[in-house]
């Protein structure tokens, strides 16, 4: 058959190519005889025992010893069987080069140490999510093979349970949605798995498994009609257009994907192309934009020539099952190398920041690069200030790790911060909770057109946070500065008479060298205007009246209605 469509014969093309690739890919992973010689680089000068196995090369010595060590057994095992799916090319090449066996149990132990979430715990919660995921899919996804070689039990085992399965084990009836074509046809079994965020994949990824064979064993796919049962049974499961005479069923098969033509579907061949590059996302590593950034977040290097910076996380209620983690960097001028173009001096950062579970599966990433310029003339006067950068993703209740690395693009400096934190859950809607209490800089409310949108925009007001210092020690105010300070209250009780709240909130900063309150203010919702069962607190205090030292604030919320009281307090500030 001979193609005129251009865009067919070029789709086809790259189609062939994929596969083609593909192929290729798996049997040098899969296939490659782990006995054949291999060729080493030089020795070094100096062999240190401790050096890592993925950079060290092979001795003579070691090269002559490893023909009696062959990789076989539990090593061997290890490799096609246990992390055949997450081991990196690197690792792969650098595992199979190995001269002993004792060389590769160092490996092994250190492969896991790499993905280690909680280093500094005996645990390792990644490798024990890992050999769980294995254990699942071998016991839910076999189909005349072991769950792990399955198309389903790959993916689990690599990204871990979808957030949702649509499933239709029996097959049967269907209605196509409108993107396939619309009208009504029969199915083999298939799934549909679909995951909000796939790290180096994309967001909304949906993965189809088909089990045409009736026979357990579902296949992932990149061809939607591949379920229909009728897609080779003439006028039977026809499409809306073809119910209606204005396309022929075999008009289909001239199209990149046998769907039928459909009134919502004319794109369809140009969108396989965005298809066809996530299947192919799902099949490799993740890429990642500042490599050198995720090699500094991924692994624990003892650097010399760091860049010091701060980090600000905050919690803020955005629905019942989802909370808004503002996150504010803070890095100093004076940590920047600024570079002279035409009488400007600018500073050039790049950012990476990934969000993972404990078990080190990533759910959220943000990559950016910041600049400041600043005139020659006035660089000096300008290194005591800061640069400022600010993300905020949206995140369900749990514990997260955040890893965040920033690198001085003008010159070496590498700065790399990680802590552990929990997400609130606010799901529980008749439980009083709070948002964090910001300190800030400036609070000030956004333009209508602007809420909820734009950097510092939280809800209709713009909230610039005092980020702390990273060593442990408070915010720093100077005395002719305000004290300004943001923080929400939820699931207030609401009168169902007046249709308001009946709640008082108490301010009160305390001087901690004395343990005496220098404020001490309470206010009612009855004199707040429209408020309902959410409320949002705004207030800025001059500090000329307040003794340089430490102070820390509490706000306590008392619900008259509910009889719930909930307090909320920064630990300490300091006036200079």
């Amino acid at each position: 058959m001979i193609f005129h469509n251009s865009r067919l014969t070029r789709f086809f093309t790259v189609f062939i190519l994929f596969v083609f690739g593909a192929a290729v890919v798996q049997a040098q992973t899969v296939g490659q005889d782990t006995n054949a010689p291999k060729k080493t680089d030089p020795p070094p000068a100096q062999t240190q025992q401790d050096q890592d196995p993925l950079k060290r090369p092979l001795t003579k010595k070691q090269t002559e010893k490893s023909k009696g060590e062959k990789l076989e057994g539990i090593y061997k095992r290890w490799l096609d069987m246990d992390v055949r799916y997450i081991i990196t090319d690197e690792e792969l090449s650098a595992f199979k080069k190995l001269a002993t066996n004792a060389e590769r149990d160092q490996f092994m132990e250190a492969f896991w140490q790499r993905r280690d979430p909680t280093p500094d715990t005996e645990e390792n919660e990644y490798k024990e999510e890992h050999y769980r995921r294995i254990v699942y899919a071998n016991d839910h996804y076999q189909a005349g093979m072991p769950g792990w070689k399955t198309d389903r039990g790959r993916i689990y085992i690599m990204y871990g349970k979808p957030d949702t399965i649509d499933a239709h084990p029996a097959g049967g009836p269907y209605q196509r949605t409108p993107e396939e074509g619309g009208g009504s046809t029969e199915t083999y079994p298939f799934e549909i798995w679909r995951y909000r965020y796939l790290e180096g994949v994309g967001q909304e990824i949906e993965i189809e498994f088909v089990d045409d064979c009736n026979c357990g064993a579902y296949q992932m796919t990149l061809d939607r009609s591949k379920k229909d049962a009728m897609l080779h049974v003439p006028n039977a499961g026809l499409t809306d257009q073809e119910s209606m005479g204005m396309t022929s069923k075999a008009d289909r098969f001239r199209n990149a994907e046998p769907l039928g033509a459909g009134f919502f579907n004319k794109n369809n061949d140009t969108k396989q192309f965005d298809r066809m590059d996530t299947f192919a996302k799902l099949n490799r590593a993740p890429e990642i934009k500042f490599k050198e950034l995720s090699e500094e977040v991924v692994t624990s290097k003892i650097r010399y020539n760091l860049l010091h910076f701060d980090v600000r996380v905050d919690f803020v209620k955005v629905t019942a099952d989802t909370a808004l983690v503002p996150i504010t960097l803070q890095i100093p001028f004076k940590e920047m190398t600024f570079v002279n173009k035409d009488g400007v001096q600018r500073g050039t950062l790049n950012i990476l920041g990934r969000l993972s579970k404990i078990t080190g599966q990533v759910v959220q990433t943000f990559e950016d690069t910041i600049q400041k310029d600043i005139p020659t003339g006035l660089l000096e006067s300008e290194l005591g200030k800061s640069a400022l950068y600010w993300k905020a993703l949206p995140m369900r209740p749990g514990r997260y790790k955040l890893y965040i690395a920033i690198k001085d693009v003008n010159g070496e400096k590498i700065g790399v911060f990680s802590r552990s934190y929990v997400v609130p859950d606010y799901s529980d809607d008749k439980q009083l909770a709070m948002s964090s209490l910001i300190l800030a800089d400036r609070v000030e409310p956004v333009p209508s057109r602007e809420v909820g949108t734009g950097t510092f925009v939280i809800g209709a007001t713009k909230v610039y946070p005092r980020v702390p210092p990273s060593d442990g020690k408070p915010a720093n105010f100077k005395r002719d500065q305000k004290l300004n300070f943001w923080m929400q209250v939820y699931n207030l009780t609401v009168d169902e008479k007046t249709n308001k709240p009946s709640a008082t909130v108490q301010y009160q900063i305390v001087n901690t060298a004395t343990n005496q309150p220098v404020v001490d203010l309470t206010e009612s919702t009855d004199g707040m205007g429209n408020v309902g069962d959410q409320l949002t607190l705004s207030k800025n205090l001059p500090l000329n009246k307040l003794d340089p030292g430490n102070y820390q604030i509490t706000i306590k919320v008392n619900d008259l209605l509910s009889k719930q009281v909930i307090s909320s307090s920064v630990e300490k500030f300091t006036v200079q």
